[in-house]
């Protein structure tokens, strides 16, 4: 075999070719940095394009704050959302996403087709529009699925919120509080006690007797509570507190395990306006050991945790469902000893003054979160509107608890 010298011209071709291939291992590997995995949510990953991809959409419709942020949270959200779906059989079809994409191109006036193209222009991927709307319409699904029957207002829940709606009041009472332990057995001693210091008339005298005798965390404080507006307080007791003159107490009030007395110290009709309630969103979180001093101390460390009820999934993860539960309710269907401890709670607070009989029968203490309360629809709204509204109002409240338990129990690993 002979073998020949290499031209110039094969030499420059020869180089050329290895600047291409450099060229082009360059290139994969900015790709493969591109699409490397950002956040992995259970068994989906979401690449680095795709954060990049959501934060230019977020972008587009001028969304505030850490847009990086924001796209990432969003994505773990929507992979859980999506999953759940998946699960349930509720992922949605074809034609109900676009129906979601041509419903959310049109709050800009703009056609699919054109609000894609708005989005090309800005290097927006038509699939990164196509999941966000996915991911809502099968979410929408999901959530009614599953609560639309339990979230649904009754008709005396519509008749409540019409009854009271643009209600206001500006009264705002200073009570203190005394609350009897009446366990089983006891109860009558109980009441025979309360009818005793039920005629007191002294606040003095009330004050010493809560820090002697009441079962409350108010009573370190004399059983003192803060100015609160009238209509934090079931409707069944405004009248009877509003019959007080200053100093007098109010008749012994039955409560689960307790009896509790209410003293007026003062009443204040001052420039305060505070909206009636229709509905309080609230959770409860039970702890096994009733008052014992291992319950309390958890309650202390539940306490330091909690800074709205969605954390409370965090703690209750991997848990039997009843340890919490979270629900909605009108005032007046409250248990009174719930009612009157979320009275004096604004949301996002924590009290931890009540026990329950757990699911095996033995003490537990509560751990009552407020969530939030729920003003009254206003007076003119179709009652359809109004039935929609609650609903609505519940399906979210409901919706946002779902998804932070399922973030709860998910295993989110970013990389």
């Amino acid at each position: 075999m002979q073998l020949t010298r290499p031209t110039a011209a094969t030499r420059l071709l020869a180089a050329g070719c290895l600047a291409l291939a450099a060229i082009l291992a360059a290139g994969a590997t900015a790709a493969q940095g591109l699409f490397s995995p950002a956040i992995v949510v259970n068994d989906t990953v979401i690449s680095r394009f795709d954060v990049e991809q959501r934060a230019r959409f977020l972008s587009l419709l001028n969304t505030p704050g850490d847009i990086e942020a924001t796209a990432r949270e969003q994505l773990i959200d929507e992979s859980l959302q999506l999953a759940e779906a998946a699960r349930l059989d509720r992922l949605p079809d074809a034609e109900a996403v676009e129906r979601g994409m041509a419903e959310f191109a049109a709050r800009g006036d703009l056609s699919t087709e054109d609000f894609v193209a708005l989005l090309a222009e800005q290097g927006v991927d038509a699939a990164t529009f196509e999941r966000f709307v996915r991911a809502g319409v099968a979410w929408r699904g999901v959530v009614r699925a599953r609560f639309g029957g339990r979230a649904r207002p009754s008709e005396a829940a519509v008749d409540r919120a019409i009854a009271g709606a643009g209600a206001t009041s500006n009264l705002r009472v200073l009570l203190s509080e005394i609350v009897l332990p009446a366990p089983p057995g006891q109860a009558q001693a109980a009441r025979a006690e309360a009818e005793r210091l039920s005629e007191i008339t002294s606040v003095e005298a009330f004050s010493e007797a809560a820090r002697t005798l009441s079962a409350s965390p108010s009573a370190r404080d004399g059983g003192r509570l803060d100015w609160q507006p009238i209509t934090r307080y079931p409707q069944q007791l405004r009248p009877a507190l509003l019959s007080l003159a200053p100093g007098e107490v109010t008749d012994p009030l039955p409560l689960e395990g307790a009896v509790a007395l209410l003293q007026l110290r003062a009443i204040d009709e001052a420039a305060y306006e505070a909206p009636e309630v229709a509905e309080i969103d609230y959770a409860t979180y039970l702890i096994p050991g009733g008052r014992s001093e291992s319950a309390l101390t958890e309650a202390r460390r539940i306490r330091t945790q909690v800074d709205r009820c969605d954390d409370l999934y965090g703690i209750a993860k991997e848990q039997p469902d009843e340890r919490l539960v979270r629900e909605s309710a009108a005032p007046g269907d409250l248990p009174r000893d719930v009612a009157l401890e979320l009275a004096r709670l604004d949301a996002g607070e924590v009290s931890t003054a009540l026990t329950r009989t757990g699911p095996d029968g033995a003490p537990a203490l509560m751990v009552l979160t407020l969530c939030q309360r729920t003003p009254a629809a206003v007076v003119d709204t179709p009652r359809d509107e109004v039935a929609r509204a609650l609903l609505n109002r519940r399906l979210e409240s409901l919706a946002e608890g779902y998804l932070q338990q399922l973030r709860a129990n998910a295993r989110i690993v970013e990389p």
